[in-house]
């Protein structure tokens, strides 16, 4: 069975105004200037937890109120799915995975509960036949055990990451599977620090992509790819 996994912020969706909506929101309710969201954009990718320790580092905050900010911040990210978009082309990319016969799957750090809002928001969780949530298991990417479970529960005997950052790309060598990188997500490394087997800019050539790089894993003619499934 062939699966293709996708990260979700970043690759699937242009979530980035709305995530840094949310992190200004709650500093002006601490009476605090907002952060500009190109820097809100550098906490991404590791879960909430890690993204308001790396606000609280970059504010005055106080983090001795930790679980109540939160709380707080949790609450007001569910709610803030206004200005995201998917990206041009994702849509028409998993129709043509979905017809080729592949599953398709979501494994992402975003919690269940602002995750369930967006997906709903952009109407993209009816493609999909497993979703992995930051809160899925007890451990998060890049640890790849939340991966694993994602093609474990597909059945997937062969398949491909896709992501658009360096969690993902470690994510995916964790867990011995082969890494598309999308590159017009949120990245804070330049592309050659970032391991992948393959790195495209436009979902239309996705599909066929994703195809090469499993052909390449059944003939074993391409060792970066050349992966286990187990």
């Amino acid at each position: 069975m062939r699966a293709v996994v996708f990260d979700l912020d970043g690759t699937l969706i242009d979530s980035l105004p709305d995530i840094a909506a949310a992190a200004n929101a709650l500093l002006a309710d601490h009476a605090m200037p907002p952060l500009p969201q190109q820097q809100i954009g550098s906490f991404v990718g590791m879960g909430e937890r890690v993204f308001l320790d790396r606000l609280i580092a970059a504010t005055a905050l106080d983090g001795t109120a930790y679980d109540a900010l939160l709380e707080e911040f949790v609450a007001i990210y569910k709610q803030s799915t206004g200005r995201t978009t998917v990206f041009p082309g994702v849509v028409a990319a998993l129709e043509a995975l979905r017809a080729d016969g592949i599953k398709l799957g979501i494994c992402t750090n975003k919690p269940s509960g602002p995750l369930g809002a967006v997906l709903s928001a952009v109407d993209l969780a009816r493609w999909f036949d497993v979703i992995v949530a930051g809160d899925t298991l007890p451990v998060r990417k890049p640890d790849p055990a939340p991966l694993r479970l994602a093609f474990e529960r597909m059945g997937a005997t062969e398949g491909v990451y896709v992501g658009d950052s360096d969690v993902d790309a470690e994510t995916a060598q964790r867990a011995t599977v082969p890494f598309a990188l999308f590159t017009e997500g949120i990245r804070t490394k330049p592309i050659d620090e970032i391991p992948h087997d393959r790195a495209f800019t436009d979902f239309a050539l996705l599909p066929g992509l994703c195809l090469d790089v499993m052909r390449s894993i059944q003939v074993g003619d391409d060792a970066s790819t050349h992966r286990v499934f187990s």
